[in-house]
This record gives structure tokens, sequence and C-alpha cells, in this order.
């Protein structure tokens, strides 16, 4: 009933419109010259794929994060899969970064019940589908035991990081000496990256690289 009540608010807010429609009919390869993707290094090993300011960019993330929109995961995924497939042939070769997890940032679990969903896991289970899995073990080792605060309601970096503080808990048996790749729809001053990858190297994972959709 909540999820309901939420997509009819979400409707009203956000009403769907023929850009949603372009969207969930458009392959990756439109989509990425569309929007003239280019990789964007937003920190150290932290990797964005499109500017978030772009209308097609924000729709889509929209239809991902509010709406679940399976068909945008879809497409998103297909354009994130390109971009990471494409930086892991020039990047593990240098870095022994072989046979990583992938690792979508878990929500609160009040968070995700509320929602119904974790726009963060669509992607990732989509990026699985494309290839049947061989290139990557997907893992949910990484968790978030705190409902923190929407990092859109906290204006610093400093801020950000504080709130997130100890939002994350990652099993040690899972992800103790292996390589990471966290997924996430949008990253602003990469303060969920930081923490959630502070957290997996404190279990002892090897190497953590996030990539997100967008910036």
């Amino acid at each position: 009933m909540l999820l309901v009540m939420f997509q009819f608010l979400l409707d009203n807010i956000f009403p769907r419109k023929a850009l949603v429609r372009e969207l969930e009919r458009m392959d990756a390869f439109s989509f990425a010259a569309r929007v003239k993707g280019a990789m964007l290094y937003v920190g150290k090993e932290t990797i964005s794929c499109f500017e978030y300011q772009n209308p097609l960019v924000r729709q889509a993330i929209i239809e991902l994060k509010y709406r679940g929109n399976k068909k945008v995961a879809r497409l998103l995924a297909t354009a994130l899969y390109d971009e990471l497939m494409g930086f892991l042939e020039e990047y593990a070769p240098l870095t022994n970064f072989s046979e990583p997890l992938l690792m979508p940032i878990p929500l609160s679990k009040k968070r995700e019940s509320e929602r119904g969903f974790n726009q963060c896991r669509l992607l990732a289970d989509a990026l699985l589908n494309i290839d049947g899995g061989k290139n990557f073990t997907l893992s949910f080792a990484l968790t978030k035991c705190k409902d923190t605060e929407s990092q859109t309601k906290v204006n610093s970096r400093t801020e950000r990081l504080s709130n997130l503080t100890g939002c994350f808990t990652a099993e040690q048996s899972v992800v103790g000496r292996r390589n990471i790749i966290l997924i996430d729809d949008v990253t602003t001053t990469g303060a969920t990256f930081l923490e959630a990858r502070r957290t997996l190297l404190r279990a002892g994972a090897r190497k953590v690289i996030a990539f997100a959709v967008a910036h």
C-alpha cells in the first residue's frame, strides 16, 4: 500500500513524459551518442560515465531511482557495461584487478522497504544479464546498517562525510583479499563511495573501484 501511494505521489511530482517513452525504446549506443558520454574521474578510483545535468541522463536517473524502471535500468547498465569493460581492459592487466566482485551500494532496510527496491541492485542485476555473469560475481556482502539522512539534503562535503560515517558493514569472509567494483546511480561529492570503500578495505578487500552512471 505504501509503495502504491508513493508511486501515485511520484507520478504527480514527476509525470511521465515523451522523454521516458523515448528512453524505453533507446539502445545504449544511441543513448551514449546523445549524451556524449565520457568517463569522468570524480576522485581517487571513483569513475562516473555521464553528466547528470544532461536532461536525458537526469530523466533516466529519475526513472531508475524513483520508479525502478527496469527498461531504463537495462539501458543504463548496458551503457555502464561498455565503459566498465573498456576501463578494465586497460586497468586490470596493470593492477592484477582480476575476478572482481560486483557490489551495488546498499540502502538501509528502512529506505529499501519504503521504496520497494534498490536502484543500484537493479543496475547490478542488469549488468550480470548482459554477459551471463561470466565477468563478475554479484555480492551483497556490503550492507547499510544505519539509516542516514538523504545525501541530497546535506549541503557540504564535510557534512556528507560525517552523515555517512559508520553506516556500512562488510562481511570479511566474503570481501577478504578480493577486488571489488562498487555500483551506484549518481555520485556528487563521492562521500558514499569513500565510506563504502573504507569499510571494504578495513574488512580486507584487496582493491575497490567505484563506478557511477552519472555525476
